[in-house]
This record gives structure tokens, sequence and C-alpha cells, in this order.
């Protein structure tokens, strides 16, 4: 959808001459391409040590004046090289090394993964109906919480110090929900092959819902501070710009392409661990700028509380774990009793699972777009080959399109509205 009512181009400006038509000073140069020569023409180092490209990202301009011609990312900063980790490890120590990839979705990493191995162990079907309950619930809180960090920096890096300061506050009684549960606030490695590491305590679950309870009208201040803001609106709108077209072209998937109009979300179209059991909808818009990608990352966090209602109303009881001692070790009340569950504990810990030969590609919906995990198992303990398909690498891409014709100041938003995560871009 367009930008609703109330958001018109021309708001309460008084005096600002640029506010009626404040995409004008932005796309002079944008349907330009890079000239053989331009007289005082300028190359610039934007980053890896500026503040706005967080320590890890390079972006080589070159310059007219103030104006963008061409915007090149150079990555390699942080060359994490968790993929060949992962191929040196068995399939369920391996987890761990998905935390550390998309850093701020670590319980979705894990889930893709973890998903990615029950598919090959052909064993989708058999996962507890409660694990896959609360798969969904701890995606979408992670999902929320991702959604918070992009909003508080990106407002941050372009002046407003309140924003960063509230979400951060909701983000980390989110993370307090992660280590009530698994004991950890960011590297939980909670999601497990085969469901869940464990049942969570005792008032878990009220404690999330107090939260979602929470949730909205803090959303209600955050863009209160920021929605209608003639600021943030003359910093963001009609700045960045990818067409539909564009965007398909490259890959963009997630908000990048849900602000150019396409409600491609992988949890309608191709939904997995029983999201096609919850209501909710795909956020769009059609401008394809920095604003749009706010609004749609707003409007996702809304929804996501919706969801995560919907599964606390539902949630099933049972177990958390797939009752195949072959793959999940047997509890150890077990070990006490029956030499069956002292064999199959120890083969597990000393072997580790060995999955069939054979090769899978599974994708979730993360806070960034298609999340997708390539293996290639060879029927040893240890995957053959593993590649991720991660979507900020694939974001990185539409940088050039979005920046050229725009100013150096400009970056910043736009940058900031890819929402990169340079751990799984140097993966």
């Amino acid at each position: 959808m367009s930008y609703p009512e109330g958001l018109t181009i021309a708001e309460d400006v008084p005096g600002a001459a640029r506010a009626t038509e404040p995409g004008r000073r932005h796309q002079e140069l944008v349907e330009i391409e890079r000239p053989a020569e331009i007289e005082g023409l300028m190359t610039i180092n934007m980053g890896p040590q500026h503040p706005s490209t967080h320590g890890v990202l390079r972006v080589v301009l070159d310059l007219d004046g103030e104006r963008v011609i061409d915007a090149r990312p150079d990555i390699g900063y942080l060359h994490t090289g968790i993929e060949k980790t992962i191929e040196d490890k068995r399939y369920e120590a391996a987890i761990t090394c998905t935390d550390r990839m998309d850093y701020l979705n670590p319980l979705g990493n894990n889930l893709v993964y973890c998903l990615a191995v029950e598919k090959i162990l052909g064993i989708t079907n058999e996962i507890p109906k409660r694990a896959q309950y609360l798969r969904i619930l701890l995606a979408e809180l992670q999902r929320i919480s991702s959604h918070l960090v992009f909003l508080g920096t990106s407002a941050m890096e372009i002046g407003s110090m309140s924003v960063f300061l509230y979400c951060f506050r909701e983000r980390e009684k989110i993370l307090d929900l992660f280590e009530w549960a698994s004991g950890a606030r960011m590297m939980t490695s909670y999601i497990r092959i085969g469901g869940i590491e464990q049942q969570p305590p005792d008032g878990w679950f009220d404690g999330v819902r107090s939260l979602m309870a929470e949730m909205p009208k803090r959303i209600d201040e955050y863009e209160g501070l920021l929605t209608h803001n003639p600021i943030w609106k003359e910093r963001l709108r009609n700045v960045g710009r990818v067409s539909l077209e564009d965007a398909i072209d490259i890959g963009l998937t997630g908000p990048p392409l849900r602000a150019c109009g396409l409600a491609w979300d992988l949890r309608k179209t191709m939904p997995y661990s029983s999201y096609e059991e919850f209501e909710f909808d795909v956020p769009t818009f059609t401008e394809g700028d920095c604003y749009a990608r706010y609004l749609v990352r707003i409007r996702e966090m809304r929804e996501s509380v919706k969801i995560v209602n919907q599964v606390l109303d539902r949630m099933p009881g049972g177990p958390v774990l797939i009752n195949d001692r072959k793959i999940v070790p047997p509890p150890k009340e077990e070990l006490a009793s029956s030499m069956e569950a002292v064999i199959h504990h120890f083969k597990l810990v000393t072997e580790g699972l060995h999955p069939p030969v054979g090769e899978v590609y599974q994708a979730v919906e993360s806070p960034r777009g298609e999340l997708g995990i390539y293996l290639v198992s060879d029927g040893s303990n240890k995957p053959h080959r593993c590649s991720v398909r991660a979507p900020s690498f694939v974001a990185l891409q539409g940088l050039n399109m979005a920046a050229k014709g725009h100013l150096v100041a400009d970056m910043i938003a736009i940058i900031g509205s890819f929402d990169t995560v340079l751990g799984e871009v140097d993966r």
C-alpha cells in the first residue's frame, strides 16, 4: 500500500521551502550513470571505522561535490568463516556457530539450521506440536528484538537519541526472557535438532504475555516520536528508492522487498513450523524508499505481537523434543535403569548423528528476509557442505542503486534502512 493518510509530503513545516518538495534535492542525479571523467570527481572511503557502518563495512564513494555518483560496498572486515567451521563440526555441535552469523537473530539462525538437518533426517513431520509453537514464539520475539535494534540505531544515527533508549528498554526485556528460558541472553542455542532444548521454566509464559500486553503502546511511542516527525520524514522520504523490478532482479527479500510493494513472506508463501495455523498480515508499501522500509518494520512488530499472543492462547501441552533416542539423548533418569538408554547416550555423545546421503535447502523468514541453508550430507557425522543464503549479503547489492544521486549525508539513512548485519555477510 501507499503511505497512509496523514503522511503527506508537505506536512506542517512552516517556512521550510524544501519541505514542499522534499524529494527534489535527491532526484536530480538519481538516473545518472557514472561518467568516464568528471572534473573534480572525488573518491572517499566511508567506513569501516565510520560509526554508521559499525566498524565492519567499507563503502567506496565516488562524489561529484556532495552528490554520490557511485557507492561500492567492500566487505570482509569481519571474516568469521562460519560456513567452513560448521563443516568441521558435528551436526549437533554446529548449532552454536549459527547463533553467531546474524547476531541479532540467533534463534532464527538456530531454527533454519535445525529445520535443514531435520529435513535431511526425514523427521520434519515428527517434531512435537508444542516445540513447533515454541519455535514460532521465540522467532517472533527475536524479530521484534531485531527490529528494535534497527529502529533505535537508525534513529540515533540520524540524531534521535530518545528513540534509541526507548527501543533498547524493550529489547532488554526480550533478552531477559531469553536468559530466563535458556540461561543466555543472546547466543542461546535454545532451538535444537528435534525440538527445543528444554521446557520453559514456570512463569515464563506469564512474562511473555505481560510484555506483549505492553508492546502495542510502546510501538505507539516510537511512532509518536518519528512517523510524523518532519525531520525524520525529510531525511527518509524519497531517499534511497529501489524499484520493485530492480529489487526482484537483485534478489532482495524481507522488508526491503515488501517496501517496494511485493507481499513475499516465507511464513505465508512457504510456511514452516506450523506458521500456516496463525493469522497475520504481511505489511507492504509501494514507495521503495527509506521511509517505506521503516514503516514496514514498524508494522511487522505489531504483527509479531499478534502472532505471539495467538501462540500463547493456543500453546499445546506435551514434550518439546522428538521421542527418538537415535537423534535426541535419553533423559538422565532413564540412564539409571536402562542399558539401551546408556548405549544410545554413548553413541550420540561419541559419534553424533549420521544423516543419510543427500542434500537439502531450507529457508525461513528472518528479520532481514529469506535466510536459507543448503546442506550436503555424505553420510558422516559432519556436514560435507554448508552454504548460507544470507539476506544481508544480497541487500548490500541494493546499496549502489539506492545511493546514486543522493547526498553523502543520506548514506547514513540508506545504509541503516537496509538493516544489514555483517556477521551473516562475512560468514
